[in-house]
């Protein structure tokens, strides 16, 4: 589909600028008690854990992980799963993993927890890291122990269940879900291997208490690390609208049976509406008499667009493509 990018990516494609409700740097509303108080058990559960395993949406590789989690947690081998990979788009995979190596991150698996893609690479390279490092407070203990952290919603848990089917061929032992905030609080050791003999610490996810920007705001709300009615569903429909077409992207022509690919948000979610049935009759009285009017339903199409882009219907996304073209070419 041949379409200008300029006239899809202007000032209609980019109103979510103007009307998204979280100003500034200062994102308190993000950061609710559980968090803080989930980052301070963390820090005082850090003697019991040989290794951090910190997951995050390989969506979003290079944005939104919390450098709290680096200020606080200290020194311990550290495994960065990036999850849910079938929804990323990884032709720039090597550009990547150089940039997370050059940031002292040389211990990187990109996963997916529900077909299972590269979960076993997670029990041997933890084994391999704590082997090869002084185990603080643990002298010969001959079990391991992680500790599982990440922000909201990236997969933690989904983790946690997969390496338990993978190693235990056993079900689920946490609790997971759709919308961030599941867990909240601190587990007890939940064991994943037997050879060698494995626990992990699933721990609630921590956003950081400040986002850099409007845009990586934005982006950690598609990836649903926030509850949508908290930026607003409508406002993410604009940007995930926006990105979509930024990237060339036109899978959500096709899926709802549009025209064309289109930047006007209220547009789109009108078609989807009607596609869906989510529609009212509404009585509107005029000077001359009532008159019947359609109305279409834009919070519920707002929703299933979201729904249907985090499902992978649209297709793959790189949310961070905009960083990756700012960092040099990777190296052959």
């Amino acid at each position: 589909m041949r379409v200008a990018l300029h006239a899809l990516c202007g000032a209609a494609g980019a109103a979510w600028r103007e009307s998204f409700p979280l100003r500034g740097r200062d994102v308190a509303r993000w950061f609710p008690g559980h968090m803080a108080k989930g980052l301070k058990k963390m820090q005082s559960s850090l003697k019991l854990v040989d290794c951090i395993i910190e997951v995050h949406d390989a969506r979003i590789p290079l944005s939104g992980r919390n450098p709290l989690f680096q200020e606080t947690l200290g020194l311990k081998p550290h495994v960065l799963v990036l999850n849910k990979m079938d929804l990323a788009d990884l032709k720039q995979q090597q550009k990547i993993i150089q940039h997370l190596e050059g940031e002292g991150l040389k211990n990187v698996v990109f996963t997916n927890c529900v077909t299972e893609e590269n979960i076993k690479q997670v029990i041997p390279l933890v084994r391999g890291l704590v082997e090869g490092s002084y185990r603080y407070h643990r002298g010969e203990n001959l079990e391991y122990c992680a500790m599982v952290i990440g922000i909201p919603n990236v997969g933690k848990s989904s983790l946690i269940n997969a390496l338990r089917r993978q190693h235990l061929r056993k079900g689920k032992a946490t609790r997971v879900g759709a919308e961030p905030g599941i867990t909240r609080a601190v587990m007890s050791r939940i064991q994943v291997c037997d050879r060698p003999l494995m626990f992990l610490l699933d721990t609630p996810g921590v956003l950081s208490p400040r986002i850099e920007s409007v845009e990586m705001g934005l982006k950690l709300a598609l990836c649903g690390t926030v509850l949508d009615h908290l930026v607003g569903e409508e406002t993410l429909a604009d940007y995930l609208l926006y990105t979509l077409n930024r990237h060339r992207l036109f899978g959500y022509v096709q899926h709802y049976g549009l025209d064309g690919a289109c930047d006007d948000v209220t547009s789109v979610l009108k078609r989807v509406a009607v596609r869906l049935g989510r529609t009212q009759k509404v009585k509107v009285f005029t000077g001359t008499g009532d008159v019947n009017v359609i109305q279409p339903n834009y919070p519920a199409a707002a929703r299933d667009f979201l729904r249907t882009f985090r499902s992978g219907l649209l297709g793959p996304v790189m949310l961070d493509r905009d960083v990756l073209q700012s960092l040099p070419l990777a190296a052959p």
